[in-house]
Order: C-alpha cells, then structure tokens, then sequence
C-alpha cells in the first residue's frame, strides 16, 4: 500500500480572505461601529468636574443623573475627584465595560477602581451608559451616600525657652450645632437661633451649617472654660441640635498674650476650603490668623479621614480611613514673663502702643508687646512710624564714621533754616544748652538743629550706610510679620535735615528701634529673632568698630547722666544707655507726636513707642522703666 497522499491546501484570493475576517468580526468584539473610547472619556471628565451634560444615559437625563451624582457625593464636601479612564473593553457590536480609576483628594488620598456597562445608542450612532450608586463606588448601594468625617491630629504646641507652652491645650466650652442631632431644615433654625444667643452674625453661620455635611458638628463660638457666661450652657442647649462641649483648644497663656502675633485658632472659612478643598472641610479648626495661620501646615499635622457609605437608614459601612499624623510644635525666642510683663505695663494706655525686647547677645526676641489701643494690629513689629530723635543714634555713628567724637564742637542754635524750611528743638529743649555744644551734649538734650547743622558732614548714603550697621533699613525674612524701616538717601537737602531728626523718609517699628540699641549693646549687627528655626541670610553691613561702638555707648550713657533719660539714671547696675525721641505727624489735619524711647541694660535691649504722646521721656520713658525694673526682679 503506498503512503496516502495529503489534500492540497486551498489557496483563496486576497479579497475573499478579507471578506471572511470581516464576517467573523460581526460574531464577537469587532471594531465595527463607532468606538466608545470617547463616551468614557466624557464620562470620567464628567464625573470629576461634576459636568455630565455631554453623556449620554440609559432610561435617565443628564440632568437627572447630574443631580443623583451629586446627592450621593454630597457627604464628601467640596472636594472633587480626579477620574480618568483605565481602559476600555469592547465585548461586542453594541456591548463595552469602561474601567474607572478614582482618586479623592482625602486623607492620603482615597483610589480605586469601577466598571462601567456601555452599549449602543438605539440608532447604534453612539454609546450611553446606565447610571447606578456602583459607577461612583463598586460597593454603593442604590440607598447609599458617602460621606467623609474629618479625624483631626493633635495640633502641635507653640512654645517657648524651656518649651513651655506659650498655646497649648487649654479647656474650653465649645457652643454649636450638631447635624447628627438635627434635620437640614431645623438645624437651619437652630443655629439662627444660636447665633442670635451668643451675639455671632447670625447669616453667616446659618450659611456655615448649611453647608455641612449630616455628620458635622458646626461651632458657632467657644470660651475659655472660665469665662463663658453664667447660664449660658443651659439656654443654648435647650435648642434642638444644639451642644456645649467641653473640650480642649490651642490657646494662648491669657486671651491677650501675645496675640496679634500669635494669631488664633478657630473654624475654618468658605474661602479657605474653597482654595484648598481637599486640606481642610466644614467644621475643621485650623490657624486662620499670625503665626497659628503662616505654620498652619506644620502645627495642625495631617488630619485622618473616614469616609463611610451611609444608608437612609443612618448606618454607616466604612469604606475608607487613615489615621491623623500629629502636628510639629513651632519654637519662639518669647519669654513668657516678660511678655506679661509688657502686656500689663501697656494694659492701661489708651493710644496704640508697644514694647519690644531683644537680647542683644542672641538677637532672641523676648517681648513685642502691643497694647490695647492698637486695636489687634501687630504695631511692636510691622508698624511704621517715624522715630524721632532715637534715629539720632544712628546719625551719631554716620558722624563717628567721619572722625566726629563726643567731644567735637557744635552748633546748637534755637533754630535753623534749610530752603525755606524751618527748623527749631521742642518746646522742653533746656535754653542753657543751645549755643556752641559738644556732641555729647547735643545728643544728651536731643538737640535738633545741632545735628541737622551736622549734615553737611554726610554724603547722600552715609545715613543708609550706618543704619545698615545697626540693623535698620534692610530686610530679613523673620518667618513673621517684621518691618525694619525706612533709610534711603535723601532727595533733597530739605529732606536730608528731616532725616537727621527721624522724620522726613526715616520710618521704624518698634523691633526696628529696638535693633539699633541690640546692636549698640551686642557692638556689632544684630538680627532679631523670634522663631528659632528661621536663620535668616546674614547681610555685610559696614562692620561696627569697638571705636565707634565705644562711642556710640559714651553718648547713650550721657543721655541717662545728664540729659533726658535722667529718669533711668536710678536704675539698678548694669548702668543704662538710652535715647529719647518724639516726632510730629499729621492726623486729620492735627499736628500730634510719637513718642518713643530705647534703652540698653546689660543683655537687654528696650524700645517703648506710644503713638500720641507729649514727649519720648514723659510718655514712653516711664513705661520703659517700669520694664527695666520688672525685667530684672525675680
């Protein structure tokens, strides 16, 4: 038998073999018809703007569908999804499954993934989708919402040397509405009621717990435990929905302490959860002012978060959490004591005010106290105002740096005139010491019209230079709200003798001046410090000679011996430096004075400020007295 013979394979022409493929291809997932790659593109854009008008739906509307979506997301607040298509899977002619992934900006971020149905359009032009709870979250069920609770983290402590806790955990009475407690409409009335109660803006905190989410508890106002009103817990918790918590908040040592620099702590505002909607939601406490708000990312930590599907029946099934990571205490150079002690000093002066103190070996800021009249505004270390005479320190080391000694001659007149302008000494200015004058007793009775007489000594820049010497005039980023004046050359010679006396362009807060007398003590550039862990960039001013320094100091020692700082001559040893100044400004059309005064005492550098006053000595003198007294009491 011979070996049987194969059949021969049947070759078929190109165009049939084409046409048998696309047969084939209408049986299963062929490419026929149009893709719905852009449907699910459409759709995930949708989802994560919120936007579904450009999908089409099976047996619903955009709008309709827009609506649900928006229901069952509603528990999760502001934030907004990033949906982006993982895939598309074509099954056949009219049948696809889109993959989803999600990510919510909550907590560590919260992803996953849903599969999405497709099919045709009736005319098989297009693709719609049937909308169901499980497009959102694979688990959601038709009864179901999410909804995300904030578990917030420790918030870290502000201290002190010695870490004491200049804000820290203090019990308060926390007063606000529950929403778990409440329905949409009542809570709406309840916390009308509430606010009206405890004296708040009753629309804007109907607004905040309208917002909310059911499980939010809105605070309206909080008290430190002591100082809540008598009666007041009885009358706001007997409306419905409404709780007194006791509970612990980040505050400072007294309500006063400090706190136009500190800042406060408190619940978050619509603009903030609007620019950071997946940092913070309604009902959060975060820093919304000083040093609370500009560390708010290190001390308030990362806050957990539990995001639950949430049944009409109230039950709760988590679907997702992680847990708080504890906020980073933030350091300060303040000293408690004698922060306190400026605070009280300055408790009873009606005009804005401040005292600031610096320790010259360091630069560390020990007190920058304002006082009431400032009306929260930060004065000790942003404000701007003229110096006055105290600027004259600055001008003695410009004319040091020109051979000038305390001995040097001096024309001290009763008056001077530069283009026009005129010129005299104050009204308290002693007669005997006008005339020809040393510098030393030009400087001690802070004589005017000798020191503007000495311009013509200084080039256009020598005042920027020496200023730079002491500290003043260049800035530094401090890590918190700091001014270090106003120096530049002198566009006329009308404005150059201004300068001489601390007006004309000269401007200074109180750190500022402060500074000038750190860095007199300490012989060289000081830098002021508050937040230990901010070490600005060192700058090259024309170094301090011991020579000048020496000098700088005899003339100081002089105002207090014998000239208007005679008031701290009494001062307990180490001896006192000091300088005096006032300056005129015009507020509404009405001439008035600043009045300042500076002052060196072993490692302690003084500024005391008082916005309307009558002299340096007379008004800010005393205040800075009572703090070198304190300062040194144990």
């Amino acid at each position: 038998m011979g070996t049987p013979r194969l059949p021969s394979l049947l070759v078929l022409p190109a165009a049939l073999v084409a046409l048998v493929l696309a047969l084939a291809g209408c049986g299963g997932g062929g490419d026929s018809g149009p893709s719905p790659d852009p449907t699910a593109k459409a759709l995930a854009d949708g989802l994560s703007s919120g936007d579904l008008s450009k999908v089409a739906f099976v047996g619903s509307t955009p709008t309709i569908v827009q609506k649900q979506y928006a229901a069952a997301v509603s528990g999760l607040g502001a934030v907004k999804p990033t949906v982006t298509v993982s895939g598309v899977s074509k099954s056949s002619s009219t049948a696809a499954t889109a993959t989803l992934h999600w990510t919510w900006p909550l907590g560590s971020g919260w992803s996953y993934t849903t599969r999405v149905p497709m099919q045709t359009t009736q005319d098989g032009s297009g693709w719609r989708v049937p909308w169901r709870p499980a497009l959102v979250e694979p688990t959601l069920q038709p009864a179901e919402t999410l909804s995300a609770t904030t578990v917030p983290a420790t918030r870290g402590d502000i201290l002190g040397p010695g870490g004491v806790g200049l804000v820290t955990d203090r019990p308060v009475v926390r007063f606000g509405v529950d929403r778990t407690k409440v329905g949409p409409a009542a809570a709406l009335d309840s916390a009308r009621r509430l606010a009206q109660l405890t004296g708040i803006d009753v629309a804007s905190y109907v607004k905040q717990v309208k917002a909310s989410g059911p499980q939010a508890f809105v605070q309206a106002i909080v008290y430190r435990q002591q100082d809540a009103p008598s009666g007041l817990v009885g009358r706001a918790t007997a409306i419905k929905g409404v709780d007194a918590l006791a509970d612990q908040l980040p505050l400072g040592i007294t309500k006063e302490f400090a706190a136009p620099i500190l800042g406060s702590v408190g619940p978050v505002t619509a603009d903030m959860i609007k620019q950071n909607p997946g940092v913070y939601r309604v009902g959060d406490l975060a820093g919304i002012s000083g040093l609370e708000a500009r560390y708010d990312e290190q001390l308030r930590g990362t806050p957990g978060v539990e995001v639950d599907a949430v049944g009409s029946d109230g039950k709760h099934r988590k679907l997702f959490a992680t847990k708080p990571v504890d906020g980073t205490p933030l350091k300060l150079t303040m000293v408690p004591r004698l922060q306190m002690l400026a605070e009280r000093i300055l408790a009873n002066v009606a005009p804005a005010s401040a005292i600031v103190a610096i320790r010259p070996s360091t630069g560390a800021i020990l007190a920058a106290a304002n006082g009431p009249g400032n009306n929260g505004y930060n004065d000790a270390t942003y404000g701007r105002f003229a110096p006055g005479s105290t600027f004259k320190t600055v001008d003695s080391l410009a004319l040091a740096k020109k051979g000038v000694t305390p001995s040097t001659p001096v024309d001290c007149p009763t008056s001077v005139t530069v283009n026009g302008k005129v010129f005299t000494n104050d009204s308290f200015y002693p007669p005997s010491a006008n005339g020809r004058i040393t510098l030393a007793t030009a400087i001690a009775n802070s004589c005017n019209t000798a020191y503007i007489n000495e311009r013509t000594r200084l080039g256009s820049s020598d005042l920027v230079d020496a200023a730079a010497t002491l500290g003043m005039g260049v800035d530094h980023d401090l890590g918190f709200p700091a001014y270090f004046g106003n120096v530049v050359p002198p566009a006329s010679e009308t404005e150059k003798a201004a300068d001489m006396i601390g007006q004309g362009q000269i401007l200074a807060s109180p750190m500022t001046m402060a500074t000038v007398m750190a860095s007199v003590v300490a012989g060289h550039t000081v830098v002021p410090q508050l937040v230990t862990s901010v070490h600005p960039d060192p700058t090259s001013p024309t170094p301090l000679t011991s020579a000048q320094d020496a000098m700088l100091t005899t003339l100081l020692r002089g105002v207090v011996t014998g000239g208007t700082g005679i008031g701290l001559k009494d001062v307990p040893a180490p001896p006192v430096i000091a300088k005096t100044g006032t300056a005129e400004f015009d507020r509404n059309g009405k001439i008035l004075t600043h009045a300042w005064m500076i002052a060196g005492h072993g490692d302690l550098a003084v500024c005391a400020f008082v916005d309307v006053g009558t002299t340096g000595a007379g008004t800010a003198g005393p205040l800075l007295e009572q703090f070198l007294r304190g300062a040194h009491v144990r």
